[in-house]
């Protein structure tokens, strides 16, 4: 969703509810300047983690090893016992 500055100005607590409790981000955009967005700090530090996943190749490796694993179905069973060590 895309409002003007002034749309938001006037609205400003709607607008801040709902990129909240939506977890939508609001484009704000400006006559004269750099469009801005809003989300809510949980969404931005999902992004952020996602971003840092997504840019460690190393993670991103274990990840692929993991699905491999998985679809294959070369995992191992864990035992009760295991899980509360």
């Amino acid at each position: 969703m895309t409002v003007s500055v002034n749309q938001f100005r006037a609205n400003l607590k709607q607008y801040v509810d709902e990129a909240i409790d939506n977890h939508a981000p609001l484009m704000v955009s400006r006559k004269n300047g750099e469009d801005f967005v809003v989300l809510s700090a949980d969404d931005y530090e999902r992004e952020q983690e996602t971003l840092y996943i997504l840019s460690n190749k190393s993670l991103m490796h274990q990840i692929e090893e993991s699905l491999s694993t998985f679809h294959n179905k070369n995992g191992r069973t864990v035992r009760l016992e295991e899980l509360d060590a």
